[in-house]
């Protein structure tokens, strides 16, 4: 069951098409739906699950967790026949989540594993054994590394950043609530980065294209590289919103752009701020898009 993106359950205006903007042309200013930063909260929390939409609010928010049960109580071991423990299968879904929208590896993880679980020596081959069954499960879906040429000889690292298929399961494996994440911005940024590459995969799609991510040896990075059929490709950075927030993200893009080899790949057709909110979406000046997320569709 593939959760849905916020078009698809009726939370996005749809006014900013994102195979529109691929194709060019110009931009107008572009209403959102409105969604509050509590709204989006409530959104991240709950996740896309089809089977949540129209439920009342605890109601809605109860299906992540229900979800989280059966992945660590039965399917886990259900998928290829092998036993696992729940408990452990629980450990390693809070320590995904805390390190999601990363680069973190095995090692990383049993570290976070052996920190937080009372000297549980856990195996690196273990931890590979429960995160393949978790792939099987479409429970994960790393973002793999965007290969691009480069003007100059900077290495890119290769490792794929880490996300859960759906920003809820993050939030039940971790306990939290709409609540939690507006009293905590910092957790609340790196679970609506995971929103929102659900939404860009499920945009994407459509046009036979794939999300992956950059960053290099120098930290360079950016949340979101759109690859599509035909070789076109957008860079997208994820924020909450905020006018710093966006300024930041706007100055990450245009110093990417500066990396890549054009005469090579082309130019980017576009760049992007993707905001969990505001009113508009809209171009600047210096030709970054900056778009509230309930303003998007495929």
């Amino acid at each position: 069951m593939r959760p849905m993106a916020l078009w698809e359950s009726s939370e996005s205006s749809g006014s900013v098409s994102l195979a529109k903007i691929f194709a060019g042309g110009e931009f107008p200013v572009a209403a959102s739906n409105g969604m509050t930063l509590a709204d989006v909260a409530f959104a991240t929390c709950r996740g896309g699950w089809p089977q949540s939409i129209g439920l009342s609010r605890r109601a809605a928010l109860q299906q992540a967790y229900n979800y989280v049960d059966a992945l660590v109580e039965r399917d886990v071991s259900r998928v290829d026949g092998t036993l696992r423990d729940p408990v452990r299968t629980r450990r390693l879904l809070r320590s995904y989540a805390r390190l999601q929208g990363t680069q973190a590896t095995a090692s990383a993880l049993r570290a976070d594993l052996v920190a937080n679980a009372d000297g549980d020596n856990i195996k690196e081959d273990t931890i590979y054994s429960y995160l393949s069954a978790l792939r099987k499960l479409f429970a994960i879906e790393d973002s793999k590394a965007w290969c691009a040429n480069l003007r100059c000889k900077t290495p890119i690292r290769t490792t794929d950043t880490r996300y859960f298929v759906d920003p809820s399961i993050a939030a039940a494996a971790l306990e939290l609530g709409p609540d939690d994440l507006m009293s905590d911005l910092a957790t609340f940024g790196l679970l609506f980065e995971t929103l929102a590459i659900r939404d860009l995969r499920v945009y994407a799609e459509p046009l036979f294209g794939d999300v992956c991510h950059y960053r290099d040896k120098q930290g360079r990075e950016c949340d979101a590289v759109i690859k599509i059929r035909g070789g076109r490709y957008a860079f997208v950075e994820i924020k909450l919103g905020g006018g710093s927030l966006v300024e930041e993200g706007a100055q990450t893009l245009n110093t990417l752009e500066t990396l890549i080899d054009t005469s090579k790949m082309g130019r980017p057709a576009f760049k992007m701020v993707l905001t969990a909110v505001g009113e508009y979406a809209y171009r600047r000046p210096d030709g970054v898009i900056v778009c509230p997320i309930s303003a998007l569709r495929p």
